[in-house]
């Protein structure tokens, strides 16, 4: 069974604006600029007034499940925009003192379980990373960029074939978007 037209509409915060150019939609807030495309033909978007609007005409189970994606990372998108995401992570070391930096827009890592070459990362563009003694923090507009920034630190000290109830030295999220892990 299918409805004839299935409408979904996402309120604009205040201090956020919205557009739709085409199947794009572009947010701007006081965080930064997004923008993302609607992937799909079966969905229409349009910006009316105060709201996102999203519509299907022939509300199937697919053109269902895609309109209520894009609606969550239409929703992700405002917050963002609006008041960012952040992921905390905490450094956790034991025997060897793990000693982390911010190289310019390298994330590094010294003396990991008695390392002698450091581990580095890039730290995407549109991601901020802070180190506060054993904390570090990620933040940005982009939930997904700020997601896979904090899981690619965490990533960064991973150590296969170890039992991590065991060997627990390593970085780890602790917060995803202010929800305890």
């Amino acid at each position: 069974m299918h409805l004839p037209e299935l409408k979904e509409t996402i309120a604009i915060p205040q201090g956020v604006t919205a557009a739709a150019e085409g199947a794009t939609i572009v947010i701007k807030g006081p965080k930064g600029e997004l923008r993302r495309a609607v992937g799909s033909k079966a969905v229409v978007l349009s910006v009316e007034g105060n709201h996102v609007v999203l519509r299907a005409k022939s509300a199937t189970k697919n053109e269902k499940r895609t309109l209520n994606t894009n609606a969550a990372h239409i929703r992700n998108m405002l917050r963002g925009a609006k008041d960012g995401h952040v992921y905390k992570l905490k450094i956790c070391s034991g025997h060897f003192p793990m000693s982390v930096t911010l190289k310019g827009d390298h994330f590094e890592v010294k003396n990991f379980i008695g390392e002698a070459v450091p581990r580095t990362l890039k730290i995407k563009q549109g991601v901020k990373v802070t180190i506060a003694g054993a904390d570090i923090t990620v933040e940005g507009a982009n939930k997904e960029l700020v997601g896979n920034q904090a899981a690619a630190i965490e990533l960064l000290t991973r150590r296969p074939g170890f039992d991590t109830r065991v060997f627990q030295d390593g970085i780890y999220i602790t917060e995803k978007d202010s929800k305890k892990v």
